[in-house]
């Protein structure tokens, strides 16, 4: 450890923070917005250009979100963008600061929501090593991020070649033998109109809170576009459709291939319907219909019964079957990939604590 210093955390970074509202973010904006959110949301104006730790500087449970970046982006005006001073590496900073979540959860100040202030990040203890030693562990870690980015951008390519495809067969009407349908008012014959209802059954799931969540590898599913906490029981088998009940995502619709916790959302399983990625597609291809069946003053949700009646075209029970057939190897190349993630993101959170603080030495 001789090649260690402790310092001060505002020995070694620099601290800004964004300028933005948090209703700045757009739809289909051209650059990455970070908040106090897990998730990362988008916006048409970027205010930053650098590589950079971003870390969310409050949040209701004080679990902060952290990323690391490099480009043009736009903040949130309490989300942190940290970067290195001298000849630290900012990627060695950012696995620093993951190790560093749960001692700035104990630190956080305030009641109903948790803040970090400055004067908690600047005093923070750290052991930092030189910066050649800081590149190697760089080296290693990174390269689990790296196979994680590889393999998150072939989830992305598979996806949407299977809305592509639900697209070329629902809504362009060009399924197999589609060149011998008749159409009749606008449909195929013996398509129709109808609701969700008709096809299948839709579940509500039950909520759990904080207080009584056991850590796990289940994820708890609620109002965001991930998973926020993970349980160590399922009450829902996988694949799973999962439709956000309410929150800034309500309507949001995710399959989860695993099983889950079912919380504050809305599901639908291959109980329901064996046609599960049919379903998962349509259901994903109406998000906007879906959101706007948004009920309530004070606390909007999407119920399971609105739901029900969502308006639909009721599709013969073969050309959905076969649909299905065709898409499913694709949804199981997904759902393999989604394994190698998870063990890749464990591996990689394994090795961070004892290489950030020295107690694992890597070899030459």
């Amino acid at each position: 450890m001789t090649s260690w210093r402790q310092q001060k955390l505002v020995d070694i970074v620099t601290f800004r923070t964004g300028k933005l509202n948090s209703n700045a973010a757009v739809e289909e904006g051209k650059y990455p917005f970070f908040t106090c959110s897990q998730e990362i949301y988008k916006t048409n104006t970027w205010n930053f250009d650098t590589e950079c730790v971003l870390l969310g500087g409050n949040n209701a449970s004080a679990i902060y979100p952290i990323f690391y970046f490099k480009g043009k982006f736009d903040a949130y005006q309490r989300t942190y963008i940290i970067e290195p001073k001298y000849d630290n590496n900012i990627r060695y900073i950012y696995y620093l600061l993951r190790e560093k979540l749960d001692e700035l959860k104990t630190q956080s100040t305030g009641a109903t929501t948790k803040f970090l202030t400055l004067k908690i990040l600047n005093n923070i203890d750290v052991s930092v090593p030189e910066s050649f030693i800081q590149n190697k562990l760089v080296s290693v870690l990174s390269a689990y991020d790296d196979l994680i980015g590889i393999n998150e951008k072939r989830i992305k390519i598979l996806e949407e070649i299977t809305e592509r495809l639900y697209n070329e067969w629902f809504i362009k009407f060009k399924f197999p033998s589609y060149k011998k349908a008749k159409i009749f008012r606008d449909l195929p014959l013996g398509w129709s109109y109808g609701i969700l209802g008709d096809r299948l059954k839709v579940f509500k799931g039950r909520n759990i809170t904080e207080k009584t969540i056991i850590s796990g590898d289940i994820p708890v599913v609620a109002g965001g576009l991930n998973p926020a906490y993970y349980h160590n029981v399922a009450n829902v088998k996988g694949p799973v459709i999962t439709i956000s009940a309410s929150g800034a995502n309500a309507g949001f619709v995710k399959l989860y291939y695993e099983d889950i916790w079912a919380s504050d959302c809305s599901y639908i399983n291959k109980d329901s319907n064996p046609s599960i990625y049919f379903y998962y597609l349509l259901l994903k291809a109406k998000t906007r219909e879906i959101t706007n069946l948004q009920k309530g003053a004070a606390q909007p949700h999407v119920y399971p019964k609105d739901l029900t009646n969502l308006p639909i075209v009721t599709i013969p029970d073969q050309i959905i079957i076969d649909f299905n057939s065709k898409v499913e190897p694709l949804f199981d190349l997904i759902s393999n990939l989604h394994k190698q993630i998870e063990k890749l993101v464990k591996t990689r959170d394994l090795l961070i604590p004892p290489l950030v603080t020295g107690k694992r030495v890597l070899n030459d």
